[in-house]
């Protein structure tokens, strides 16, 4: 009974201190308009420029195993526009491969025989930092060796956008349904795996976004990936509020500061006990004679000439990077994009093919 008063006691004087709280703010602090600081964008506000290529495959990211020679070498590369948002996913796909049996160059498939504790991953970007984590998680204590001619920060993953997003991944009239589905896995395994990492340490952090249409048709159709990946989505058709357009996609989702989050990856690797080797290979070769019997293929465009793979193609990404903005607390999507990010304001959105 006594815990029951002073219940009552604690939320009558907690109602009070909130109306108290609420007459002494400011109107504009409880308005429903949501209050949007302005980017400030200016030439003489610029800090640097950036071209990256993306690794774009038509029918999709490639994740599959195949055997040359003695060796087993699992493909992990062609994300196109989300290196960096599917990267957990695919990682998981290629790492999953180890249980089950590869097509062999001219036979039919083999089983794996004994376990195999000795990986090479070729790459450091996203894709290969991800890959060799998890191999380190599932295999430890296996010797893990990472094989690249770059490392962060001067990798293709350093310069990209890092919002949380699966776009420009695929043509849809050419991908197929297979294809679709271990898509959409990879999205949901990595938008998971960026959540227990949300905070300062990996630079993850959640932001909420605004996709700005012409067109209600387009500002409804389903998210990258599912709607059920966006948290507290609504549409809002009101112009004077939100920046001018008729119909404007609000959403959270995550944005990712890739300097950080290498860096991070980076060390937790290396505290795991992972090697790295600065190597630049020129020929399929070369790799058959690496000492390691498990390979993973995270070399993004450079698959296309170790590999051979017609298909992947480079698409240019052109970022404007403005002093940054703390209080600049949204993402924007339109003909272009704004990431907040705190190494600075990022304007992108370029996506120029065969360039």
């Amino acid at each position: 009974m006594g815990f029951e008063t002073n219940r009552r006691d604690f939320l009558h004087g907690a109602m009070a201190t909130g109306a108290l709280l609420a007459l002494a703010r400011s109107a504009r602090a409880f308005s429903p308009k949501r209050y949007f600081a302005p980017v400030k964008v200016s030439r003489d506000r610029v800090i640097r420029e950036v071209v990256g290529l993306r690794p774009y495959r038509p029918d999709g990211f490639r994740v599959e195993a195949e055997r040359i020679g003695e060796k087993l070498l699992v493909h992990n590369y062609g994300h196109g526009g989300a290196g960096i948002t599917l990267s957990w996913g695919t990682a998981s796909l290629a790492v999953d491969l180890m249980s089950e049996p590869p097509a062999s160059a001219g036979g039919p498939r083999t089983r794996r025989r004994s376990p195999l504790r000795r990986f090479a991953v070729l790459g450091c970007g996203v894709n290969g930092l991800s890959t060799a984590r998890l191999l380190q998680r599932r295999y430890s204590p296996a010797t893990v060796t990472i094989y690249a001619k770059d490392l962060p920060p001067d990798t293709t993953s350093n310069i990209a956008g890092g919002f949380w997003s699966p776009t420009s991944v695929y043509e849809p009239g050419i991908a197929s349904t297979k294809f679709v589905e271990q898509f959409r896995l990879a999205c949901r395994i990595s938008n998971r795996a960026f959540q227990t990492l949300a905070g300062p340490e990996y630079g993850v952090r959640w932001m909420e976004t605004y996709e700005l249409y012409r067109n209600e048709a387009l500002a409804t159709r389903e998210l990258p990936g599912g709607n059920d990946l966006y948290p507290q989505s609504d549409i809002h058709r009101e112009p004077d509020d939100y920046f001018g357009f008729p119909f404007v996609r609000h959403y959270s989702t995550m944005l990712i500061e890739p300097p950080t989050y290498l860096n991070a990856l980076l060390r937790d690797f290396y505290v795991a006990g992972g090697k790295l080797v600065v190597k630049e290979f020129r020929s399929g070769e070369e790799i058959k004679r690496l000492p390691e019997q498990v390979i993973f293929n995270c070399t993004g465009l450079g698959a296309r000439a170790l590999f051979g793979d017609q298909k992947l193609e480079p698409v240019r990404g052109q970022l404007e990077v403005l002093l940054p903005q703390p209080e600049i607390d949204y993402c924007y999507l339109g003909s272009g994009y704004m990431f907040p990010r705190r190494d600075g304001i990022i304007l992108g959105g370029t996506f120029d093919h065969g360039d």
